[in-house]
């Protein structure tokens, strides 16, 4: 089902986005994503934002996971906050283009990196969007309530296996998190090994594609 049929404000496909703090864990996540995508018979496409390069891009591409040609890379050139926030017109263009070449797509996921935990995704863009943080960022990320982490239609905990060596009471931050959060959504997941990715899936499914 594509975002036009779905409900969201724009013809085409749905569109979900991946912020979080550079090494949380995106990109890593979005490969476990595609082929769950994949074995659903979900019509997916990628874009990466990153400032000058196209290293996610190319991981991607790389990666054989997905056609290459699905997988766009757009180079914010400064914040990579901007386009994804305040002036989003390169990643709209994108989603449009990936739509009119691979169409009837149902699914866009935009990954962006970010070095704090500001970054937010545009509802013009977006459809729906996730936050990743990871516990070797610190267990008190929740408790400095950065939008990121506030705003999110989800939050995503990573690297949960890291916890314990990085001093981590992974309880305590969860719960904190889900408090700040005021009961919207948090996933704990290893996104190394896929643990706990499915649920990812359904929120995704629930959220945007209403398939599930």
């Amino acid at each position: 089902m594509n975002a036009a049929e779905n409900g969201t404000t724009h013809p085409g496909a749905a569109r979900v986005g991946i912020g979080g703090p550079v090494g949380s864990g995106k990109t890593a996540l979005v490969e476990q994503l595609i082929p769950r995508f994949a074995r659903r018979g979900t019509g997916l496409a990628v874009i990466t934002n990153d400032l000058v390069t196209e290293e996610d891009a190319e991981r991607l591409r790389r990666g054989g996971l997905i056609d290459p040609d699905r997988v766009v890379a757009v180079e914010a050139g400064a914040c990579p906050h901007t386009v994804i926030r305040e002036d989003p017109t390169l990643n709209l263009d994108a989603a449009d283009m990936l739509d009119m070449r691979f169409g009837p797509l149902d699914l866009i996921l935009l990954e962006s990196g970010g070095d704090n935990l500001a970054s937010t995704f545009s509802l013009e863009l977006v459809d729906y969007w996730m936050f990743v943080i990871d516990v070797a960022g610190g267990g008190d990320i929740p408790r400095k309530r950065g939008p990121g982490v506030l705003l999110s239609d989800l939050l995503v905990v990573n690297k949960a296996d890291l916890a314990p060596h990085v001093g981590v009471d992974l309880e305590r931050m969860v719960a904190e998190a889900r408090e700040v959060r005021g009961g919207k959504p948090v996933v704990v997941t290893n996104c190394r090994t896929g643990e706990a990715v499915g649920t990812v899936v359904e929120h995704i499914v629930h959220g945007v594609l209403f398939d599930g």
